[in-house]
């Protein structure tokens, strides 16, 4: 057999394509930011810049996040058939993987043409870079993937304004962190008994028993600053932001056995989540004045 396809498939696998849940998980704040940018749809240059340029910097990002956890994974039932585990991909090729899925997402930035955009994908990279490392340095590294999940947000801005009007931005982005600090303890809270066994750090295990109560009102926190980013808008956008209410609280019902699977699935309602506010956002603009 041609060992090529294998190792192709491989490498699909390591971006985790076959996933595309942390492809949307970083879209969506992306596209709030686009049309709140642009007051409504992007021009279609920019719109596929940046949902191109999101698969990719997610696909490096698990990338980095293989390699970073080489060691981990085999421990751990739910992440011990990913292709560094199982040796069908090494480590460097991980690592070039990253770089070279990197550089393309920077390439397909150039053609914007915006000094301000290249600027800020260089922390978008140090912190795609960094994250998986951060579960070894701090007890809180779903904080530091909030802001790496954040940064697409003043790119967004600078792409359309050619500037970054830092306070709407700097809201948006405190919405997001508080929202992915709070689905990505859903999924640690699913990993913990592993987690606790191999001595990696997250906010499930730090949060304790409280796990439930912050991760509430993180989802509270998130849907009152999305309000006081959208204070202007019309009634689509504050129904967007209703049926997210109604989604976080059936998420917390979800939880509140703190079972694994239905953890999981708590995470992947997020998506919904995500969806429902950015419809919201885009009805209001489409049949707004």
């Amino acid at each position: 057999m041609n060992p090529l396809p294998e190792k192709f498939l491989a490498y699909l696998q390591l971006m985790r394509l076959h996933k595309p849940i942390g492809i949307f998980l970083l879209l969506w704040p992306t596209l709030w930011a686009l049309w709140f940018a642009a007051e409504g749809p992007p021009s279609w240059h920019v719109l596929a810049v940046f949902v191109l340029g999101t698969v990719l910097m997610r696909s490096a990002g698990c990338a980095i996040n293989d390699f970073a956890d080489r060691a981990f994974d085999p421990q751990v039932a739910r992440t011990k058939d990913r292709p560094i585990a199982t040796g069908r991909v090494t480590p460097e090729e991980a690592v070039r993987l990253f770089v070279a899925v990197s550089l393309i997402a920077f390439g397909l930035l150039t053609s914007l043409r915006n000094t301000l955009a290249l600027a800020l994908a260089v922390p978008a990279a140090l912190l795609a870079a960094s994250y998986p490392f951060a579960k070894r340095w701090h007890s809180l590294p779903q904080a530091h993937l909030g802001i790496a999940f954040s940064w697409g947000i003043p790119m967004a801005y600078a792409a359309v304004q050619h500037a970054v009007p830092w306070r709407e931005a700097g809201l948006l982005m405190a919405a997001n962190i508080c929202w992915v600090i709070a689905y990505d303890t859903f999924y640690a809270m699913a990993d913990r008994a592993d987690d606790l066994k191999i001595g990696v750090r997250s906010s499930a295990i730090l949060f304790g028993r409280h796990d439930r109560t912050i991760t509430g009102l993180l989802q509270a926190a998130t849907l009152a600053l999305l309000a006081g980013v959208g204070w202007a808008r019309g009634p689509y956008y504050f129904a967007g932001l209703a049926a997210a209410g109604m989604l976080a609280i059936y998420q917390q019902r979800l939880v509140s056995k703190r079972e694994p699977a239905r953890c999981l699935r708590a995470f992947l309602n997020n998506n919904s989540f995500g969806g429902a506010i950015f419809a919201g956002l885009a009805l209001d603009f489409a049949f707004q004045p």
